[in-house]
């Protein structure tokens, strides 16, 4: 079998039906790095749409929960980041469609977005500015592994796995990264949370809810049960008095 003709070496060659989502996606965040990377004055305006915990809640700048994912700090997160996107993104993209896949990749990010806020304030570092798309990432990655559980993924481009291994080593491997020498890197973790949600809440609601609703039911059963008989034994006993 040649090299090429391998299932986990396909998604790292280019197809003919590169997506439109992934394909702005793309040029929104490229365009957007090198706006920056030209400085003053558009490197300033940008630097404002930065994620800084302390301006997105005391200052009210809600926006940056959402552009913060549009922005990065250097041009390694960059291409890290548009790598991951174009290997797994095309495909769930080419699986949901584009209007779904946008919307999923948005929630993802803004959701790591709020995480970021929230654990900065409990753990510190809430003036630290947070940039890129690690968090909508991250719900790709997550996406990837509950939608295409047993493709194999090269780890490292060298080690063949499944997907939904190599995503748990990735989140692992940025949690012990990254917690807590940088809260904020480690809340961007809550992306792939979000996405496991989205993608599992209603099946993990019915099994939460499963064993509730059948205890109440059983409680009910039970409680309906002793009130008959109580009614039994009330009923036997005013009969008892007229007997002769």
């Amino acid at each position: 079998m040649s090299f090429s003709s391998r299932s986990y070496v396909n998604r790292y060659i280019p197809s003919n039906r590169f997506p439109k989502g992934v394909q702005w996606l793309l040029i929104v965040n490229i365009v957007i790095f090198v706006l920056h990377w030209l400085g003053p004055p558009l490197s300033v305006i940008l630097k404002g749409l930065a994620l800084v915990p302390s301006q997105g809640l005391m200052g009210l700048r809600v926006w940056q929960v959402f552009t913060y994912m549009f922005l990065h700090a250097d041009v390694w997160n960059l291409v890290w980041n548009m790598l991951a996107l174009w290997m797994f993104g095309a495909e769930l993209e080419r699986t949901w469609g584009t209007q779904k896949f946008v919307r999923y990749y948005l929630i993802c990010g803004v959701v790591a977005g709020v995480a970021v806020i929230i654990l900065t304030y409990a753990f510190g570092q809430q003036d630290r500015p947070v940039f890129g798309s690690n968090g909508a990432i991250y719900g790709i990655l997550a996406a990837y592994a509950l939608v295409f559980p047993d493709a194999t993924l090269l780890f490292g481009f060298l080690i063949p796995m499944k997907s939904r291994y190599f995503v748990m080593i990735i989140g692992a491997i940025v949690f012990f990264r990254t917690f807590p020498v940088s809260v904020a890197d480690t809340a961007l973790l809550f992306g792939m949370v979000a996405g496991y949600l989205l993608l599992r809440g209603n099946k993990l609601r019915s099994q939460i809810r499963q064993p509730i609703v059948a205890g109440y039911k059983d409680w009910k059963l039970r409680r309906a049960k002793k009130k008959f008989e109580v009614y039994l034994k009330r009923r036997d006993s005013g009969s008892d008095r007229w007997v002769n």
